[in-house]
């Protein structure tokens, strides 16, 4: 297929591929999708190998938060039923993270609902990165706590933190959908905050929240633009309680082509497999593999994964291996240049087209499956062990 063949040769010299080339990757048949996976593949062992990077979520505070993003269980006025509490003292969060570490997580995000870190917050967080930092030689942290204010990036860094976390998660044409508490402007300012402190940036979207092709592509291409290390790439958990409970948009194939589509734009980056891959890509997730270098290890935030020993296998039965603590995760050039997508030669990321038709003969999206949505009843918050 002449698009594949493109793409794969913009992937590896680091080009922008066009709208027209990303939108086309969404359009693809399923006849298409090992095509599409084997080409994407191609891409992603050019700048990672074989290598998959383990991610360990520790939600530091859960539920009661006051914006009130559509896609969140733990948003205002959510009826989902979620574990709530309070911040975690530096030692409990330590002792979470301690298990994903055993795990093989090289590293651990630490996340707080909220709009923001108050200035207190921001000491809590700063207490809780030395403590995991001094129990756990080697590992990287990054923080996700909301907006930052002016000068909050800077005493994170100070602190500890490698990376800071803060997704735009849907295209800024479609982002007033979906929350009204905040901007999509406010989310990219943040992010410019982390990188001004020399943060690693983690910036991502969430697909299946009925947003059409197009906008999967504005969002992708804004995330080119702004030079994140490390794309997540979340796929909606429709849980019941929220507005978009009865959202279920996505099939496994569905998935992987927004995979593949992100890892031709971002061709360089760390692309993560985050929320939702149990739930929609199923028994489908080891094919992604080929496609993403990261993953997150066992529970989510609000939600459980699959059991961190069979994430553990999934890697090994799939053929790749996980990366290991003394291992730099970006190719040399990001590395040293402080991060970054990669070239911006290729083409610029505010044009409009329209959206991509979808294939003929397309499956219909499959009845809801509830079932796979599991509330996190383990690990922080609670007295049961954690799944990692």
């Amino acid at each position: 297929m002449d698009l594949l063949n493109t793409l794969v040769d913009k992937g590896l010299r680091r080009e922008l591929p066009t709208r027209e080339e990303a939108l086309a990757v969404l359009a693809t048949s399923d006849d298409d999708l090992l095509e599409v996976v084997a080409a994407a593949g191609k891409v992603r062992r050019q700048w990672f190998g074989r290598r998959v990077k383990l991610n360990y979520l520790v939600n530091l505070k859960s539920g009661l938060c006051p914006e009130d993003c559509s896609y969140c269980s733990q948003r205002l006025g959510s009826k989902a039923e979620i574990l709530k509490y309070t911040w975690l003292k530096p030692d409990e969060a330590s002792k979470a993270a301690a298990a994903g570490v055993a795990g093989g997580a090289k590293r651990v995000c630490l996340v707080a609902s909220g709009r923001g870190p108050t200035d207190r917050d921001v000491d809590r967080v700063s207490e809780t990165i030395e403590a995991i930092k001094e129990q756990n030689e080697g590992v990287e942290v990054c923080a996700c706590l909301g907006l930052l204010s002016d000068g909050q990036a800077d005493r994170l860094r100070s602190a500890g933190a490698d990376a800071y976390n803060h997704n735009l998660n849907t295209s800024e044409g479609t982002y007033g959908d979906i929350t009204t508490t905040h901007t999509y402007a406010d989310r990219v300012e943040t992010v410019h905050q982390a990188q001004a402190a020399g943060l690693s940036a983690c910036s991502g979207l969430i697909a299946g929240m009925g947003e059409s092709d197009a906008d999967l592509v504005d969002v992708v291409f804004s995330l080119r633009e702004l030079d994140p290390d490390s794309v997540p790439v979340n796929f909606l958990i429709p849980f019941e309680g929220t507005p978009l409970a009865k959202e279920w948009n996505l099939t496994p194939q569905r998935c992987l082509r927004i995979l593949a589509m992100v890892r031709f734009v971002c061709p360089d980056v760390e692309v993560r497999l985050a929320g939702g891959r149990e739930v929609h890509l199923r028994s489908m997730q080891p094919l992604a593999l080929n496609l993403v270098n990261s993953i997150f290890l066992g529970d989510y935030l609000t939600s459980e994964g699959q059991a961190g020993q069979a994430d553990l296998d999934m890697i090994a039965d799939a053929g790749f291996e996980v990366e290991g603590a003394g291992t730099t995760t970006l190719p040399a050039h990001r590395a040293e240049s402080g991060g970054g997508c990669g070239s911006h030669d290729g083409g610029c990321a505010q044009c409009g087209e329209a959206p991509g038709e979808a294939a003929p003969g397309s499956p219909e999206v499959p009845a809801a499956r509830t079932d796979l949505v599991a509330v996190r009843r383990r690990g922080a918050g609670t007295d049961l062990a954690p799944n990692a």
